[in-house]
């Protein structure tokens, strides 16, 4: 497991591997987020190494789409990085957000460490009150992170009239931003 103060980097920063759907819509939120310093797209939880996209999609690889959020810990917590996770997707559907279907869109957390485990498992806990179906959010261990390609990195910033995400990335912002606003810039 990768050590979450990573290459000597600032012990108030930390870092988070979540899946919640497409990487786009994530993405997008965590780069409106306050406190975060980085979110990178990437694929992690597969068996096949430096996938690209086009394999990923094709939801044979067994890698989910997933975002890697560093954030300062001064500013904004862990527990409030997973509320809006859990706030910007429907953690209930397998392998499934909206029309996205395949394993590639699970709702999937990749702790780093013992620690990121538990808080993890805090935060469905927390959260299932908030739903009557179960949630079916996984917790997977010692999967190995690949960055995206250059094209998917902010994607929304970058497309933001593109359909996909006025019709799929605004909503899930606009649900966020209802519950979080405080945190959104």
């Amino acid at each position: 497991m990768m050590n979450q103060h990573e290459n000597g980097s600032n012990p108030n920063h930390r870092t988070l591997i979540v899946g919640g759907g497409c990487f786009w819509c994530q993405d997008a939120v965590y780069r409106k987020t306050r406190g975060v310093i980085e979110s990178e797209c990437g694929y992690i939880g597969g068996h096949v190494p430096n996938p690209s996209y086009e394999q990923v999609s094709t939801g044979t690889t067994g890698h989910a789409e997933a975002v890697k959020v560093t954030f300062d810990q001064d500013v904004i917590d862990a527990d409030t990085i997973l509320d809006m996770l859990f706030a910007s997707h429907d953690p209930t559907t397998l392998n499934r957000q909206g029309a996205d279907v395949g394993p590639q869109y699970r709702s999937a957390l990749f702790p780093q460490s013992v620690e990121d485990k538990e808080l993890f498992e805090q935060a469905i806990e927390r959260h299932q009150q908030h739903w009557d179906d179960p949630i079916v959010t996984t917790i997977e261990e010692d999967a190995t992170w690949w960055p995206a390609e250059e094209q998917h990195q902010d994607f929304y910033a970058r497309n933001p009239n593109w359909g996909y995400c006025q019709v799929v990335i605004n909503p899930k912002l606009a649900n966020v931003r209802k519950h979080y606003s405080a945190w959104l810039q």
